[in-house]
């Protein structure tokens, strides 16, 4: 299957409907978004890395910065943080180089596998498009201060086609999923919009009414 160009989604859904459906489709279905703390301080990390520009730190490796990517074949395309090119040997001469994607988070490892998906998610674009195999990549963690490295293995790839398959089915919907709510909800900007606790409560009455109806 291959999609066209204007049916490319962003990366970025990926991780949204992996924490919340409700949330990825009130944000891509719905165009609802709002802004908090979490979401204004991720925003200004990624705009200081997605300024196009490149950099040669040595011979065997340069760096792109907010360097655009794409997939028809996932339907997907975004932005990458910092992509590094590594040569394939030192000193080759046929100009093959490995991209090493890398992506920066402003807290900590995630609970769930939302960002490893949105790195391979790179990464398969990467491969796409330059027609290289793109082994690994790192996330970048600005609590702790340091890279996680993370290898696109099948598991992890199949994870991240599966994810892509499942956002291009949800929103060719046109169905926003009902609230489910959890401690994740308390983190998430959109809980004004959402309103978990109250939508979540009509929807248990409604249940407990149609299940005392049936068993009259």
């Amino acid at each position: 299957m291959s999609y066209s160009e204007s049916d490319l989604l962003p990366v970025s859904a990926l991780q949204h409907i992996i924490f919340c459906p409700r949330q990825c489709a009130l944000i891509h279905l719905e165009r609802v978004w709002t802004e908090n703390l979490f979401t204004a301080e991720g925003r200004i990390l990624h705009e200081k890395t997605h300024t196009p520009a490149t950099e040669r730190r040595r011979s065997t490796m340069r760096v792109e910065y907010g360097l655009s990517f794409r997939s028809l074949r996932l339907g997907l395309t975004g932005k990458a943080d910092v992509v590094e090119f590594y040569a394939v040997a030192a000193g080759s001469s046929d100009g093959r180089e490995i991209p090493y994607p890398v992506e920066y988070k402003r807290g900590k490892p995630k609970a769930d596998d939302s960002d490893l998906v949105q790195l391979c998610a790179q990464a398969l674009c990467l491969e796409e498009m330059l027609g290289v195999s793109v082994p690994e990549g790192a996330l970048f963690y600005g609590r702790e201060r340091r890279r996680t490295r993370v290898q696109f293995d099948e598991d992890l790839r199949r994870k991240t086609e599966q994810t892509a398959l499942d956002l291009h089915e949800m929103v060719a919907s046109g169905r926003t999923p009902p609230p489910e709510y959890g401690k994740k909800c308390k983190s998430c900007s959109l809980q004004d919009a959402c309103l978990p606790k109250v939508c979540s409560a009509k929807r248990s009455v409604s249940k407990y009414l149609s299940s005392a109806l049936e068993e009259k």
